[in-house]
């Protein structure tokens, strides 16, 4: 179904699914704001106007300055220039701009955490960020700045510049790299009344939305590679003429350390589904007991990475549903409570978890790839997989592949260091310890594209080793995978030639989808 037959995801800070989220970002779906959360942003505006300001009481941020200037207080006369300047002197983030999906995300979540109804905005500030994600107005977001706390301040100004409409900002429309201003006016959207109000210019910028989006976003990836990550193995076990009895249920059931995913017992049910009726496995010709930890222990290690990604899942999609700002308002008090839920530490280490946990599925992989090329390990496949018609050391066969596939694992290795154990003080030392969720979520991102990248790579060599074994004698689900990297392109090598477009197409095969649904189709959804 399409995302203009899809329903409107209905933006009321507490239903944010991960899987919408997605349809947002990445398929345009639309968005509307709900009525009962217009009602409560409304009642906690109430409470910041009749019962705060009207009071004079202190409030951080509103009547104060920021950080440790927040000791100085700012008259009514200022309080709209504060929250203008807040976004202002904040709006210097540096680096690539951040992709058009992570951009509509952040939209989305900052929209979403604020229409939880305790940051005493208006819901017409709201309704600008969901009107920019319907006409599809993206903020040129620099990709660099954020120390995670208070939240990504320097990345988030840069988007509520455009939110303003101030010409120091910049917006992609239609392709179209224009001024704030210029983008939204050739879409139609006039500039609030007024422009900024009370509490606003910091319940923009005073949240993770960048952080929490790239995560999700990573999550979301993580969680299908996983799945592509058995297919890749279900391959692998029957190139190699493998034993199934390791993926024996009843046997992995007497080991329970996956409380959050039952992830071993997911992917042997995976395995034993994508290779039924195959004539490979089993292979009686072997003289080897049991097979090399790569594919022997891939339950466990696929497990664990399962674990991982559903411990992140739980932490990222708690956090969409937040209210990542500071302060709160709540109807019954004349006051507004200040604290640190701005503060990205949870999200760090969801992130964190999520990269060790695809380095760990990079690296069995790449060890993978090494076994299928290794014939004194696998015993039944031609070093190399140099095809048969073609003479061994005058042809390198899928030699080098292995490399990149090492050095993409390597890489992942030094970017799962995980990045929340790192703090820095800033802010005259006032914000002296701070979380690193941006650079946390930035690695887990890269880290989900290599291992997406080495999976291909195990692809194309498991693609050629099972030609070279019978393809027709494959499982019902290793068979379909076969045909589909067929169907789209993917060639037995015969000769050496250049193998980059191979490992691209294999590439671009797992990042469409197209893989996992040849092969769902065949024999049902995977775990």
């Amino acid at each position: 179904m399409g995302s203009s037959e899809l329903p409107p995801v209905i933006v009321d800070g507490q239903n944010l699914s991960i899987e919408a989220l997605v349809d947002v970002a990445r398929r345009f779906r639309r968005v509307v704001l709900s009525h009962k959360a217009a009602e409560r942003m409304r009642a906690s505006r109430a409470v910041l106007l009749e019962k705060v300001l009207k009071a004079g009481l202190r409030c951080y941020g509103v009547t104060t300055g920021f950080g440790p200037l927040g000791k100085v207080p700012i008259g009514p006369d200022e309080a709209l220039k504060l929250q203008e300047n807040v976004i202002l002197s904040h709006s210097c983030a540096i680096g690539e701009p951040l992709p058009t999906d992570v951009v509509r995300a952040t939209l989305l979540l900052r929209a979403n955490a604020l229409a939880r109804g305790r940051s005493g905005v208006r819901p017409e500030l709201v309704e600008r960020l969901l009107e920019l994600l319907n006409k599809r107005v993206h903020p040129i977001i620099p990709s660099r700045g954020s120390v995670g706390a208070s939240g990504d301040l320097a990345l988030l100004a840069h988007m509520a510049l455009v939110v303003l409409g101030r010409p120091e900002g910049r917006a992609e429309l239609d392709g179209a790299i224009l001024r704030a201003d210029e983008a939204l006016e050739r879409a139609g959207l006039k500039p609030l009344d007024p422009p900024i109000d009370h509490k606003e210019g910091l319940a923009l910028i005073n949240g993770t939305s960048a952080m929490t989006a790239i995560t999700a976003l990573a999550i979301y990836d993580a969680e299908g590679l996983a799945k592509v990550a058995d297919i890749c193995l279900a391959m692998t076990l029957e190139a190699i003429g493998g034993f199934t009895e390791a993926f024996d249920i009843e046997y992995l059931r007497q080991r329970q350390a996956f409380p959050l995913s039952n992830g071993q017992e997911a992917c042997a049910e995976n395995v034993l589904r994508l290779v039924e009726g195959s004539k490979l496995v089993n292979d009686p010709s072997v003289r080897r007991a049991h097979d090399p930890y790569s594919v022997r222990c891939a339950p466990q290690v696929h497990g664990a990475v399962r674990e991982g990604l559903a411990f992140s899942r739980r932490v990222v999609e708690a956090e969409l549903n937040s209210v990542d700002d500071n302060p709160l308002f709540f109807e019954d008090e004349p006051f507004c409570r200040s604290g640190g839920n701005f503060h990205g530490q949870p999200v760090a280490l969801a992130a964190d978890v999520l990269s060790i946990s695809m380095a760990m599925l990079g690296n069995i992989s790449e060890r993978r790839v090494a076994l299928l090329l290794t014939r004194e390990l696998n015993e039944l496949l031609p070093a190399f997989l140099v095809h048969p018609s073609a003479r061994p050391g005058l042809n390198s066969g899928l030699m080098i592949p292995q490399y990149v596939a090492a050095s993409l694992a390597s890489e992942n290795k030094v970017l799962a260091h995980p990045a929340s154990v790192d703090s820095i003080p800033t802010s005259a030392n006032f914000e002296d310890f701070v979380s690193m969720g941006l650079t946390a979520a930035l690695k887990a991102r890269e880290v989900v594209g290599n291992a997406l990248s080495i999976l291909a790579i195990e692809l194309l060599c498991a693609f050629q080793a099972l030609s070279l074994r019978g393809p027709e004698r494959a499982g019902k689900g290793t068979r379909a995978a076969y045909e589909v990297a067929e169907a789209h392109g993917l060639e037995v090598v015969a000769r050496d030639r250049p193998l980059s477009d191979q490992i691209e197409l294999a590439s671009e095969l797992i990042r469409s989808g197209e893989l996992l649904r040849a092969v769902e189709e065949a024999v049902g959804r995977l775990r």
